[in-house]
């Protein structure tokens, strides 16, 4: 039986709720990438890049998880082998609907990091500038998030699974961002199947074995309806 590794980006939140940065309107419409998730950017104003993920923290709190996010939950619980969620998403509404497996490799909203020490903790609902590290008690706090110009999370691990997957998804994903939008490359020279999920098609379509459109509170049950039909 085969490992699936999935892939999440900001389109299978966005029926919980959550807008992406390529959104018209909403938080990310408000501010410039550049002021807000960048390392740069919180340097110049660490109190309006706190402001912002003090809004971001809040809007995810609020959101519930939708059909797809259970669809792949259910996926895992059923599926004889592993299943590996790897998600952009810095929210939580995988683990919402207690989907293991979860890899985050871009952070997540819930956790803070200090600047000075790399010690990391729960975030408040709200951080500050002047948000001391319980472990080094300096300033220097930010949300644990990944922001453009820095390394994500947990890439080894994430190149082992995509060597071993049998079938790789990529769901609400848009294809520009990178080095996630390499990972069908990567799973495709392992020898796996690949699949895109998508609202719209996205700039590496091309790619992928077979393409699914439609939103994916639709796509994803049954797309999971068919791969646990076949087993």
């Amino acid at each position: 039986m085969e490992k699936i590794v999935i892939l999440t980006g900001a389109g299978i939140s966005a029926e919980s709720g959550l807008g992406t940065f390529r959104d018209e309107g909403g938080l990310w419409a408000q501010h410039r990438i550049e002021d807000v998730a960048t390392p740069e950017g919180f340097a110049r104003d660490p109190a309006l890049v706190h402001g912002f993920y003090n809004a971001r923290r809040a809007q995810a709190a609020k959101a519930q998880p939708n059909a797809a996010h259970k669809a792949l939950a259910r996926l895992q619980r059923h599926w004889p082998r592993e299943v590996v969620i790897v998600t952009q998403n810095v929210d939580s509404l995988h683990e919402a609907v207690r989907a293991e497996n979860v890899i985050h490799m871009h952070g997540t909203l819930a956790g803070a990091l200090c600047g000075a020490c790399a010690h990391r903790w729960t975030a408040p609902p709200e951080m500050s500038v002047d948000e001391p590290c319980p472990a080094c008690a300096a300033p220097t706090a930010r949300p644990d998030v990944v922001w453009f110009g820095e390394m994500p999370y947990h890439m080894d691990a994430i190149y082992d699974h995509l060597s071993g997957a049998a079938i790789f998804a990529a769901i609400g994903t848009s294809g520009q961002v990178y080095p996630a939008a390499a990972f069908v490359h990567d799973a495709s020279m392992s020898g796996a199947r690949t699949v895109e999920l998508n609202l719209a098609p996205s700039t590496g379509m091309s790619s992928f074995d077979e393409v699914i459109l439609g939103p994916a509170t639709e796509t994803v049950p049954r797309w999971v309806d068919g791969l646990l039909g076949r087993h």
